[in-house]
């Protein structure tokens, strides 16, 4: 599991419904249920919308950290800085956009895209990235700016 049970815990805690969750993310309960329970993998836009909602970090629910969040996080995301830091995450581990692709099993386009800026990286990917290189994932999108290794 990537996040789901930590989801699951974090909102029963603060006695929080999955229908408002759901309204607050505009989709249906069952959407967001399945998202929880992670049948389906919520995009990272959803997730990052989640974490700003519940005051925690991507880390935190990711299970990366303990800590529940940092002292200056950015709430908004910016495609195009998102896409900065892993061109400069890929070029800091002297790894090539067809390594990267590599690694996440893509195509070399898609890793373009998210360098670019035209989208932002998909979950599984940011999740895979962290893990494996041990970097912040809300670094990694530019919700704080030092680089926290874990």
């Amino acid at each position: 599991m990537i996040y789901g049970e930590k989801l699951k815990e974090i909102r029963e805690n603060l006695g929080i419904t999955q229908r408002a969750v759901s309204t607050m993310l505009e989709l249906d309960i069952d959407v967001y249920g399945q998202y929880e329970r992670e049948y389906y993998i919520m995009p990272i836009k959803h997730l990052i919308k989640v974490a700003n909602y519940f005051n925690i970090s991507l880390d935190y629910i990711f299970g990366f950290t303990k800590d529940k969040n940092y002292n200056r996080i950015r709430l908004d995301v910016d495609n195009k800085d998102a896409g900065n830091r892993l061109k400069e995450f890929r070029k800091e581990k002297k790894l090539t956009q067809n390594d990267l692709k590599n690694i996440l099993n893509t195509t070399q386009s898609v890793i373009s895209d998210y360098e670019r800026g035209r989208m932002l990286i998909n979950t599984l990917y940011l999740y895979d990235i962290c893990k494996k290189y041990n970097i912040s994932a809300d670094y990694l999108m530019g919700r704080i700016d030092d680089s926290i290794s874990f």
